[in-house]
Formats: C-alpha cells, structure tokens, sequence
C-alpha cells in the first residue's frame, strides 16, 4: 500500500490555501480543477497531489484533506458543516482571515523573541570563558557546557511543537492528554476552552443560518469540538432542546467560559427570531477576545524571557565571586 504523503503547512500555508479556495469557489469551479490550480509551496506538492487523487476516488473533500494533512481535524469538521449548509465560500474565507492573524502574531513573537534568544546564546558562551582561560575547562568541555543548555531548549521546544500537533491532527486519541492538561492551566486553559467553544458556537449560527434544523446542525457544531469533556457536556443540548427546552434554557445548567454573555445573546436571539446571527455575534465577540489575548502573549512572553535571561546572568556573575572581598592575610 503506497504511504500517504502527510503535510505540515504553517498558519501561512492555510492562509494561502484557503484563500485561494474561496476565490475559486466564488467562482463556480469544480473542486478537483480548483484544487489543481492551487499554489502552495514546493514541500506540500506531495500532499496536494494525494488530495487530488482521493476526490477523484470519490473520497469526501474534508476527509481527503485531513488524511493528507492540509487540514486539521477542525478545518474538516468546519468544512463538512459549510458543504451541508451551502456556505462553503464565506466558512473558506473566514478560514482565512483566522489563518492570517495566526500567521502575523506567529511571526511577531518570533521576531521579538530574537533578541533575548540571541542575548542567552552570548551569555552561554560568555560565563565559562574564566574557567577554560584559567585551565579548569578543556575546550572540548569548553564547547559542551556551551552548548548543552541549547540543546535542551531545542529538545524541549520541538517535543512542545510536536504534542501541539498531535493534539491538532488526533484530539480524540494521543492528543487528548495534552489538550485534557491544557484545559487546567491557568490562562491558557480559560483560552483553550474559549477557542473551542467558540467554533461550537460558529459553526451553529452558520448551520441554522442556512436553514437546519437545531437537531441536526447540534451534531454537526460539536463535531468541531477538540476538547472531550466540554464536548461531552454540549452533546446533552439535544436531549433538553427534544423536551423542549430553547436553546438558552438547555444551556443554563453548563458551567464554561463566557457563560454569561452568550446566554444574553442566545436568549435575546430566540426571543427576536435572530438566532443565527446572536451566534454568530457571540463568536466574533470571543474572536476578538481571543485575538487581544494572542497579541498579549506576543508582547509579553519575550520579555519575560529577556528577564529570565538577565536574572540567570546576573546570577552567575555574583554567585562567581567578582564582587566577593578578597580575603585578608
């Protein structure tokens, strides 16, 4: 059985990708001739011909696309849901948008962790230098205690990259560990938590828009969930809404995240028979917070790195004794 190309595109990637998708399906073109006229990088050529391949088969265009990588299982689930509600086009370039905020937050703290990054690489090759001037350290040694702290910051950023994109492509198996200890850090889980439930919220305001009826758009909303136990909690909506709850009341037991707010808006929604568009108010409310939230983190996480960095240096100079008295005859 020949081996599935599988893609490992960057925020960027899917900017690009799905842009283009969007363009193309305003268009009209067939999917199979749009997919062929997509321009991506020379690395996800593989994975763009695999896709291909499998539409030709007669695979579904989501399940095609995650298989080979170039979606993620939220990216599918969304897509499945905007195929059934015929609003692909507007779901595809709001993929997009998202995408590209990633993409510029990405590279914004990339850029602004150089600094400190590049300040620890010459401190670590700095602080030792007395003791292989003074003969305690053999050059060889010299470059080892150099190096090591790099290499254990290498090791320890790619086993953090790698589990994230476990947690992407596979939520419900090996991923579900880190996605589970993500929802109980402190910050990161209230962000965590709001993400999914805010493409739960999304994808439903898009499904009843497009006429679905609330039982059947349910399934399809919580699909999109990565977080098993909020995800859980959301599929009992459909036995409440079958009593004849509204949408609101079946949500008031829950506890999560904007709990209040989208509450206000579902039942204000219901009452003026503007559902749809109250769901789609609360996601971009919580888009907009979620945003703030990533440009925080951007600004702030290189400085606290630059701190931490200046704090172990100034620890190694007063714990070598420069500044120690010298001792008296």
């Amino acid at each position: 059985m020949p081996r599935v190309p599988v893609a490992n595109p960057s925020a960027a990637n899917r900017a690009q990708l799905f842009s283009q998708l969007a363009a193309m399906e305003r268009a009209g073109l067939p999917l199979l001739q749009a997919l062929a006229t997509v321009q991506l990088p020379a690395a996800l050529a593989p994975a763009m011909a695999h896709w291909r391949r499998q539409l030709e088969q007669g695979r579904e265009l989501a399940s095609a696309g995650q298989l080979c990588g170039l979606l993620s299982p939220l990216d599918a689930s969304l897509i499945r849901a905007a195929q059934a509600s015929g609003c692909l086009a507007t779901l595809l370039q709001r993929l997009t948008q998202r995408y590209e905020q990633q993409a510029r937050q990405r590279a914004a703290l990339k850029s602004r962790l150089l600094m400190p990054l590049a300040v620890l690489v010459l401190a670590l090759f700095i602080q030792p230098l007395p003791a292989l001037v003074g003969g305690q350290l053999t050059p060889a040694g010299y470059l080892w205690h150099c190096l090591q702290p790099l290499f254990a910051l290498a090791l320890i950023y790619g086993l953090g990259r790698w589990l994230w994109q476990r947690n992407e492509r596979d939520p419900e198996g090996q991923g579900a560990l880190l996605g589970a200890v993500l929802a109980r850090l402190p910050l990161l889980g209230d962000f965590y938590l709001r993400s999914n439930l805010r493409d739960f919220f999304a994808t439903l305001g898009l499904l009843l828009e497009a006429g679905l009826p609330m039982l059947d758009a349910l399934p399809r909303a919580c699909a999109t969930l990565r977080s098993r136990p909020v995800r859980l909690q959301l599929e009992s909506l459909a036995q409440r809404i079958e009593t004849g709850q509204s949408l609101a009341q079946a949500l008031a037991p829950l506890q999560f995240p904007g709990r209040a707010v989208a509450l206000s808006l579902i039942g204000t929604g219901e009452a003026s028979g503007s559902l749809p568009a109250s769901l789609q108010r609360y996601a971009a409310s919580e888009t907009a917070r979620l945003d703030s939230f990533r440009e925080q983190l951007a600004l702030w996480l290189p400085r606290l790195f630059y701190a931490a960095v200046l704090l172990w240096m100034a620890q190694g100079i007063l714990g070598s004794g420069a500044f120690n008295p010298p001792a008296l005859p």
